[in-house]
């Protein structure tokens, strides 16, 4: 913690560059949003409905969404449906902000994919801190499934490089035709369950 932080001084949370939009149908809340959520890294866009908030989202994906569930034309569970449908946006970072705190809604945003859920009225402080830290992980999750991509290429470059090379092999020496078989059924049972495991990692 820093001195200014220790001493109680007033400090941003969001000190990260990302794109916020903030999707409610209170004007008021919206205006609010703007004034405590916009840092010199941190932008607020607003969409005063769910309609309007996929055509921004459409536009320029957010780097996080701040979503209202009850709203006019389109609600925010229907905004959460259509968001998981799409590849482009099924992994979205989605802040539920709503007035309900029913187990009902709560239940069923986290069923359609919200990834966290806050209640009205917001302690504006405390949602800055839910944002940063569902971006950052957010974040690491993207890096961790390119690490994967990445390992997941380099495995079927190793596969078809062991291929090519045994089968020059075999040209010198048909002897080995046996074992090179059952090498090849070996590294090939190796890298589908390597791609089983990180299918079921998401």
């Amino acid at each position: 913690m820093d001195q200014a932080s220790a001493a109680g001084e007033f400090f941003y949370v969001l000190k990260d560059e990302l794109r916020l939009l903030y999707v409610d149908d209170d004007p008021i809340l919206r205006e609010f949003a703007q004034v405590h959520l916009t840092t010199e890294t941190a932008h607020v866009e607003t969409a005063e409905d769910g309609l309007a908030g996929l055509a921004a989202i459409a536009e320029s994906p957010p780097d996080v969404l701040l979503l209202d569930l009850e709203m006019p034309r389109m609600d925010g569970f229907e905004v959460l449906s259509r968001l998981r449908a799409d590849p482009a946006t099924a992994r979205m970072p989605v802040i539920v902000a709503t007035g309900r705190e029913d187990v009902g809604a709560i239940d069923r945003a986290f069923q359609l994919g919200a990834t966290s859920f806050v209640v009205k009225p917001l302690n504006w402080r405390l949602l800055s801190y839910q944002i940063l830290y569902v971006h950052r992980t957010h974040q690491d999750e993207l890096a961790l499934l390119a690490a994967r991509d990445q390992a997941l290429r380099a495995l079927d470059g190793l596969t078809a490089a062991g291929s090519r090379f045994l089968a020059q092999a075999l040209t010198l020496a048909p002897t080995l035709k046996s074992d090179a078989g059952a090498y090849l059924g070996a590294l090939e049972d190796s890298t589908q369950t390597a791609r089983t495991v990180a299918g079921a990692g998401g």
